[in-house]
Parts: structure tokens; sequence; C-alpha cells
């Protein structure tokens, strides 16, 4: 059985059993893994608060038989506890640990989603993360992952959006006014979400006004829970929240 070590963050944890834990992670060279953590829930020592979502660690792990591997150790990185006392800033950290969690496959490295989700978390502790930030983070999320929306040009026959574009996603973003017919699920949507959109895909970070900002995290949600076959739980709890 080979031992190694790896940065990681935990996506998600579920009790197993009396005393053990399971840990969804996603590390940092060897993409997402769950593993088990044995006495996770009676040992107040060994990981000592670690495996807490969206927790920052370095780790221990056994490969063992199977897809499941086994953690040895959890140490702290950063436990991003000032984030931790902000209910906001709580919802977006759990959806953004959820939607990695949902946007990749075990043992398939991501790196660059790692660190893309560890500047994020970042600028949540430190209150320099916006609303807007998170649609920024979605938007490289989803072009790690393969699956960029269009906003530039129609999905369908290439052309300019136009003035009147409509989004579908089935086919993966913006429809101009003609293709409107053959994208039977898309939505009119204002010229300026989709420059909106496009800016923030592109790397700006100009702030959206709150209406536009409501309708870009609807079309977002609608988007990734089409492609990802199921809406995601944190979504509910951001709008508990009140968050847009």
């Amino acid at each position: 059985m080979e031992r190694y070590a790896d940065d990681a963050f935990v996506l998600s944890t579920v009790d197993y059993g009396e005393s053990d834990r399971m840990v969804t992670l996603l590390t940092r060279e060897h993409g997402k893994l769950t593993a088990f953590a044995a006495g996770a829930r009676k040992s107040k020592r060994r990981f000592a608060g670690a495996l807490e979502p969206f927790m920052r660690l370095r780790v221990q792990l056994v490969e063992t038989r199977g897809s499941t591997v086994r953690l040895d150790s959890a140490d702290i990185v950063s436990g991003f506890y000032a984030a931790r006392e902000d209910l906001s800033l709580i919802a977006r950290a759990l959806y953004a640990v959820e939607l990695c969690r949902e946007l990749t496959r075990d043992h398939e490295p991501h790196p660059e989603l790692f660190l893309l989700l560890e500047a994020y978390l970042h600028r949540l502790d430190a209150k320099e993360a916006g609303p807007t930030s998170l649609l920024a983070f979605e938007l490289s999320a989803l072009a790690q992952a393969g699956l960029m929306p269009r906003f530039d040009s129609c999905a369908l026959c290439g052309g300019a959006p136009g003035e009147r574009p409509r989004f579908d996603q089935g086919h993966g973003g913006a429809v101009c006014e003609p293709c409107g017919g053959r994208a039977r699920d898309s939505v009119a949507v204002p010229v300026a979400l989709l420059s909106g959109l496009r800016s923030l895909q592109e790397g700006g970070r100009t702030p959206l006004p709150p209406d536009l900002r409501a309708r870009a995290r609807g079309l977002l949600n609608v988007f990734i829970a089409h492609h990802l076959g199921r809406r995601l739980k944190s979504v509910d709890f951001m709008a508990q929240v009140g968050l847009d």
C-alpha cells in the first residue's frame, strides 16, 4: 500500500458507523478522493476539528483496495475562521466547495481548480469577496471543468447574439433571436447581462448591479443544474440566508 502526502480541501463529510467518517477531499495532486477516517468521530486528538467543510489541510493518505483511500492524519493549514463567523460567507464557501465536488471526477487532478478555490476562500476570509465574485468563481470553475457557457456569440449559428438575445442551457449559452425557435427552452435575457457575464468570464471584476446579479445567479443555477443533472443543495441555503 502506497502512503503519500498532499494538500487538500474538505468538500464534504458523511458519518460512517458509530465512530468513523467518510471524507470527500479535493487534493492538489490527486484530484477528488473519498477518504476513510477511522475513529474520526470519537478521537478528539487525531483530527482535532480538521474534518469540517472548506478546511485547508495537509493530509497523509494511504491507498487501499478499491477507490477509497485511508486518511491517516490531517493538519490544518487554514481554517478560514473569519469567514466561519459570518453566515453569508459560510453559505458562499459551502456553495463553492459543493460546486467543485460536483464538477470533478474521482482521481482526476485539477490543480488549477484547487488554486481557484483556495484563492476564493482566502478572499472570503479577508472579507474582500463581494457578491459578484461568486459569479466570477463559478464561471472560472465551469471553464476548468470544460463547461464554460458562451456569452459572446450564438451557441447555434456562431453569429452575434443581437439586440434581443436568449439563453439556452441545453445548447450551452446565448442564442440569437433567429435561432431562438430551435432552442425551445431558451429564455430572453438583457444584452447587459450577457455583456456583464462575458466581462467576468474574461477576468473583469466590475460588480454587477443587484438586478443583473440576481438574473445572473438564476441563469447559472439553471445552467449548472442542467449539466450536473440536479440542483446544488447549497443554492437553497444561500436563498435561505438572503443571498442572490
